[in-house]
Order: C-alpha cells, then structure tokens, then sequence
C-alpha cells in the first residue's frame, strides 16, 4: 500500500520544525564562559618583528589567536599581579581605587570596598552561572564567595641545591625542575579545568584557569629547555645609554644601572635566562592547549566564549630592567584573545588600543548581564565584530613607588605614541612610529608639543587619580622610622642624665 501523499507531507512538516526547534534551541543557549589567565607572559608569541624576531614555541596560543579576534596592541591598567588582577576582576581602575601596586592594603580601599562592587565571577554567579577556578586568577582582591569551587595557586617547590643560575637566591632564578611535569601545579589547576568541562552541566558555567608561570623563578622539564638551542637563542634589542634621557622618577623604576638585568648580562647568562623564559612560556603554551583541546571535544565547543589574557608584560633586560613594574611597553603590553561564537570571525585582528579593563563590560555584553555601574572600561563588543571599527584609546596605565606610594604615575599608549606623567615636570613621550622600542624620549621636542598636549588631556588629570592607598612596606618604613626616632630620642636622654 502506498503510502497517502497527505501524510507524507505532514511528516514533512513536522520533521522540519523538529529540526528547526532543535537548532533555534541551540542557538539560544546561554554562553559559557572560559577565561584563561597567564602571569608575566610578555607579547613575544606574536611574532611582532618590532618586539621580538627569535622563534617563541607556543602552538596553542597561536592558534586560539587565529581563531577568533587577536588584539595587538592591548594594555594592562597596572604593570603588577595584584593591581593588574584587582582591576580587570573587579572592573575598578586604579586611579579610582589608589591600588596601582603589589604590597598596597586593598582593605584602605574606598573604591574597591563599597557594596556596589561586584567581582566578575560575582556578576556571573548572581547571573545563575556555575562559577570555578582554579590556579593564578586574582591576587589580593577575591570575593571569594563568588566562587562555587575554587584552589588558588601554589608556587612548585624549588628543585634540590637552588639557585640554580647562581645569580640571585629566591624566585630571581631558573634551571630543570626535579618534579614531573604531571606533579607541577599549573598542569594539576590545567586537570581540574579539563573535568569541568568534560562534566555534564544543568546550568552554564563560568570557567576559569590561570597559570603561575612563567612567573619567575623558572623551573620548568628539561624538554622545553631542549627545544631551545643555547646557540639558537636571539636576545632582545638593548641600548646602552637607554636611561639617560629619563626623568630622575623613571629612572628609579628602572632601577638603573646595577639592577638585576644588568647582573644577568654582565655575568654572560642573558642567553641562558631568555632560553629559561621561553622554555617556560612552552610549558604555559602546553598547559593551556590541554584545556583547549578539552573544549574542542565538549558538548560546550559552540556556545563557549574563550578570552585568554596576560596580566602585564615583562622586561629581559630592556630599559635595564627586569620582570615588569614599568610603564614602558615592554612592562604594559599584553596579549588579549576573544573567541566568541557568533560573533567573532576566525582570522580577526584588531590594531586598535585597548585595555585589559575593557575584558569585563565586554563579557557582561557577550552573555547579555547587567554589570554594576561601578565597572570602567568599555565593551570591545564592536572591535569583536569589526575588528577596525572606530575606537579612542582605552590603553592607560598606573604606577605608583612600592615603597612610598605617595604618587601616582599614569600612561596612555595611543595611536599618536606613548605619553607618561610622573610627576608635574617629570614626563616621557615616544614616536611609536619611529621609534617602537621607546629609546629616545621626545617630552622637549617642540616638533611634538600639539600631540603631547593632546595626549596630557586623555589620562586622569592629578586631581581625578586617585592617591596610591598605603602599603604593608610603608607602614613597616614607617614603624622602623619611628622606632629609630625614639632610640635616637632614649640616646639622648641617657647621654644628658650621664
């Protein structure tokens, strides 16, 4: 019997809109989110010959770069772990809140300590996301109840008979590490992001991983040191007389002459430490792939947002400086990937200036949340989509003294180049057209005046940033100060009693 052409038809139509309930379902799934988060690893990987020409092993990133929007030139709002994370976790800047470095009481904070403030990972959880993380996320800023699960970082122990570079006791070292590279604690925080994605979620979920390297000291097998030849290694473009056009409060965050960096190359280790560094940014590269791959072979691939950051850059001898605490590129340049399906395309890469501040307005838009109105930053939501739209520079950038913190110091990476306000007569300017390294300071070149004082107009003027908030270190110079004053004073006494 042949089947009635009726009822075929009305297969058809249900058989379509089976389909069709399927698919619009799908498509209106709730984003997941997967942030992932590397400490002090600097823009190499980008193979930007105006920053670095030696070959950098790092696959993953690379193609997670690829695969969605890539910004080159974004920034961070702080040089340091704890101000950098503070800021894009709470979406507070720091010349709102007065934290711009490590060591600083957060607790002072006004900005910071309102109840308006919400962390990122707290706008998710109110959002009815499921919320984990786990290794390096924040740093000394965390509203740890925000968090469904969650194990901070821990430091590998440092291998038998450290130092092992002979140059510096503490983390200032590098060389093999006596561990398994599965005993090593950003491959275990890397294990516990892979079993949440490979769990089966009734809600969507807000994923975080950070890693702790290539944190300094580097420890790292044996095999990433192997996939870089000693005599293979290309150094960083160094200029000798590189301070002497600085202002005295630049120089002292250079630390000048004498400073470590200058320790490592006079010793003939500069080759040994950069092939230390990029050994470690391989096994970073590594760790994060691991996760990656776990996304890719979830059932979470097609609505999961993936955005990997940089918390600052890191100097290896440039400005002779080492590690990051600079307002040069070298210490704020950081690396910024977005991957949202839907929106990005593959391949995309934005040359606009951006800041790491702009990450959480981006994904409270991305998921469709309401953010606390205290956040800063503005949405890359029209660079995700067209990656050349027009955009205003959102890269600005604050320090203070770690030991004072009685100044605030503000920068602005733009278009036009690099200005930086130290003190009222205490100033840098670069041509980043001409002169990407930021050798030679323009402050006095009357050639520049116009693009100076338009750039002195888009940082926070001195009366709207905010006063560094004291630092354990200065209570404890305090403490020691006032100790001496009364010993002096005793002294004294005891000397006219006599």
């Amino acid at each position: 019997m042949k089947p009635n052409q009726q009822v075929i038809n009305r297969l058809a139509v249900l058989l379509f809109l089976c389909v069709f309930s399927t698919q619009n379902a799908a498509a209106e799934k709730p984003m997941n989110v997967l942030m992932l988060i590397s400490d002090d690893l600097n823009s190499w990987l980008l193979e930007n010959p105006e920053r670095y020409v030696g070959r950098v092993i790092a696959p993953n990133l690379k193609a997670l770069a690829q695969s969605g929007v890539n910004f080159k030139y974004a920034y961070t709002s702080a040089p340091v772990c704890s101000p950098s994370r503070t800021a894009f976790f709470s979406g507070v800047a720091p010349w709102k809140s007065g934290i711009y470095n490590n060591a600083q009481s957060i607790s002072t904070s006004t900005a910071l300590n309102q109840d308006a403030v919400l962390s990122l990972a707290g706008l998710f959880r109110k959002s009815g996301y499921a919320t984990f993380g786990y290794g390096k996320i924040t740093h000394g800023w965390d509203q740890k109840q925000h968090w469904d699960d969650h194990v901070g970082h821990k430091r590998d122990p440092a291998p038998p008979g450290a130092p092992l570079a002979g140059l510096s006791r503490g983390e200032q070292d590098w060389g093999k590490i006596h561990l398994t590279e599965d005993q090593m604690n950003d491959t275990l925080g890397a294990n516990k992001a892979i079993a949440v994605l490979e769990e089966q979620h009734d809600k969507p979920f807000f994923l975080a991983y950070g890693s702790f390297n290539p944190h300094m000291p580097w420890y790292v097998p044996q095999k990433y040191f192997d996939m870089y030849p000693l005599d293979q290694i290309v150094l960083p473009e160094l200029k000798e007389d590189d301070l002497e056009d600085l202002p005295p409060l630049a120089k002292a965050v250079s630390d000048g002459l004498g400073s470590f960096a200058d320790k490592v190359i006079r010793s003939g280790k500069h080759k040994e430490a950069v092939q230390a560094y990029l050994a470690t940014t391989t096994y970073v590269d590594t760790q994060f792939g691991r996760v990656l791959d776990a996304l890719e072979k979830s059932p979470y691939k097609d609505n999961t947002i993936v955005v990997f950051l940089t918390d600052h850059g890191f100097h290896l001898g440039e400005k002779h400086h080492w590690q990051k605490t600079t307002l040069w590129e070298e210490g704020t340049h950081t690396l910024l990937m977005f991957r949202a399906p839907g929106v990005t395309q593959a391949g995309g890469v934005s040359e606009r200036f951006v800041s790491l501040l702009d990450i959480y307005p981006t994904l409270a838009e991305l998921c469709e949340l309401s953010p606390p109105a205290t956040i800063d930053g503005r949405s890359l939501v029209p660079l995700l989509k067209d990656p050349m739209a027009p955009w205003e520079s959102t890269a600005i950038t604050g320090l203070c003294d770690k030991s004072k913190t009685d100044l605030a110091y503000v920068s602005i990476r733009h278009e036009l180049g690099r200005y930086t306000r130290y003190g009222s007569d205490e100033e840098e300017f670069y041509d980043t057209s001409k002169d990407p390294h930021e050798w030679t300071n323009e402050i006095s070149n009357p050639k520049y005046a116009t693009i100076v004082k338009k750039l002195r107009t888009l940082v926070p003027s001195f009366e709207e940033t905010a006063q560094p908030v004291p630092s354990a270190l200065t209570a404890e110079r305090r403490k020691t100060q006032n100790e001496r004053k009364k010993s002096k004073k005793g002294e004294t006494k005891t000397e006219r009693s006599k």
